[in-house]
C-alpha cells in the first residue's frame, strides 16, 4: 500500500463510489476495487494505473467543501499573472478564512458584477455554493446544484496545466496539495516553472 495516501483525516470515511455518485461524477479508469472500497484504496489503484486526472477528480469529491475551495484558490494563484488582480479570487479566499454571511454576500455580488473574464471565477462559484444551498434567507432551503463545488475545483486545478511546468509535474503538485489539505495542512506546495537551470540540476 502506498503511504502517499495515508492519514487523510479530512476525507470522510465513506466508499469512494458513494462520494462520486453524490457529486454526479465518474472516473474514466475502469476500477478493479469493489464498490465498497475506500477513497485511499481507490487512490492507490488510480496511482498504479497512472491516472492523474481521475485522482484529481476523486479528490475533488472527497475533500470537504471549504477545504476543496481552498485547494482551488491555490490553483487560482498559479493561474493569475503576477500583476493581475482578481475580485473572484479575493472574495473566495476571504470566504475560506471566514465563511460568514457577509463574505458569502460579497461572493454573490462579485459573481453578478465582476466575474466576467475572471479566470478564477470557478473559485467564487465553488465558494458561493459550498454551504450546500442557493443562498441565504428563503434560498437556504433550496439545494445547490449537484456536484457544482467539486466540478469547479476540479476544473480550476486543471487550469494550472496551461501555466507552468510539463503536465506530469503540474498533476503531481495539484495532487500533493489536495493530500496535504486532507491531512490538515495548508496545501501550499509550490508550482515551479521548469527552466534550463532546473533541468540541469535535476539531471546532475
Amino acid at each position: 500500500m502506498s503511504k502517499r495516501f495515508e492519514n487523510l483525516k479530512k476525507i470522510p470515511d465513506q466508499p469512494a463510489a458513494r462520494l462520486l455518485a453524490a457529486a454526479n461524477a465518474k472516473l474514466k479508469t475502469k476500477l478493479k476495487a469493489p464498490a465498497s472500497a475506500s477513497v485511499q484504496a481507490v487512490l492507490e489503484e488510480l496511482e498504479a494505473a497512472e491516472a492523474p486526472v481521475d485522482i484529481l477528480r476523486l479528490l475533488s469529491v472527497s475533500l470537504p467543501p471549504r477545504e476543496c475551495v481552498w485547494w482551488a484558490c491555490i490553483a487560482g494563484r498559479d493561474v493569475m499573472g503576477p500583476d493581475e488582480k482578481s475580485a473572484c479570487l479575493a472574495a473566495s479566499e476571504a470566504w475560506v478564512f471566514d465563511p460568514s454571511v457577509e463574505n458569502r454576500e460579497r461572493l454573490r455580488l462579485v459573481l453578478e458584477n465582476e466575474s466576467s473574464g475572471d479566470k478564477t471565477a470557478p473559485c467564487a462559484t465553488a465558494a458561493y455554493y459550498a454551504p450546500g444551498n442557493l443562498g441565504e434567507g428563503d434560498m437556504s432551503d433550496i439545494a445547490a446544484p449537484v456536484g457544482v463545488v467539486s466540478a469547479c475545483c476540479f476544473g480550476m486545478n486543471l487550469k494550472i496545466l496551461k501555466v507552468g511546468p510539463p503536465p506530469e509535474r503540474c498533476f503531481e503538485v495539484a495532487i500533493d496539495r489536495a493530500l496535504d489539505i486532507a491531512r490538515g495542512g495548508n496545501g501550499k506546495i509550490e508550482l515551479v516553472e521548469e527552466t534550463e537551470e532546473t533541468t540541469k540540476e535535476g539531471t546532475a
